[in-house]
């Protein structure tokens, strides 16, 4: 799971960076409006930690730009101007949750898993496809009876792969999810060939083929 964290404050940036990062997350940041613009119009991301107030703009100027793009990114606002006026407004724009500074780092990352599981997992807590069940929070995989251990990369992408079954997923589109924007400078996709090889491979394993469809020059479509 990608999130985008649009905050100036570098230390409280960093602190949530860090205490995201560990639950799997792949967390970048912006530290100012033209940061912001670009990087939530470049690329996608599940979820994006909005500040409303930092140097070069606004926070609801971003999202305005975030929801002209893209729908489906969750949004939650992280700000100390907690007057009612300024969260409904945020609300009004697309927000989907407000959490006023100060607050515990504990409670932003349950307000991101219950952004992400309401807007992705249809509010489950288990994912299911060809007998394959992703336990969504002790992030654990198994085919029918039989667990499948993953690494970080290959867990993330088979739930890439499952929350957009039916649709053909570029190598671009993969690289970003799995590496954020360092996708850019990459010279080839060598590493998202070997990653999707090496889930196909413990799947089969397990019980679970043909799960997987290479669609040839363009990317891989995960089979309804």
């Amino acid at each position: 799971m990608k999130i985008l964290i649009v905050e100036d404050e570098h230390r409280l940036s960093d602190n949530i960076r860090d205490y995201l990062a560990p639950q799997g997350y792949l967390c970048e940041q912006a530290f100012d409006y033209n940061q912001a613009k670009m990087m939530s119009g470049s690329y996608d991301y599940d979820c994006v930690l909005l500040d409303l107030m930092f140097p070069g703009g606004s926070g609801l100027d971003v999202l305005k730009a975030i929801r002209k793009k893209n729908m489906g990114t969750g949004v939650i606002i992280i700000s100390a101007k907690d007057s009612l006026d300024d969260k409904l407004t945020g609300l009004r724009i697309g927000a989907d949750d407000y959490l006023p500074k100060p607050f515990a780092l504990s409670e932003l990352a349950m307000r991101v898993y219950a952004l992400i599981r309401r807007k992705q997992f249809k509010a489950t807590n288990e994912m299911v496809s060809h007998g394959i069940h992703i336990d969504l929070l002790k992030k654990k995989v198994r085919v029918n009876d039989t667990p499948v251990t993953l690494t970080h990369s290959e867990y993330e992408l088979l739930l890439f792969f499952v929350s957009n079954r039916g649709k053909v997923l570029s190598k671009m589109a993969i690289a970003e999810h799995l590496s954020g924007e360092m996708a850019d400078m990459m010279d080839n996709f060598d590493f998202v060939y070997s990653h999707v090889k090496n889930l196909k491979a413990k799947l089969a394993k397990a019980g679970a083929e043909e799960c997987l469809k290479t669609i040839y020059a363009t990317g891989y479509k995960w089979i309804e």
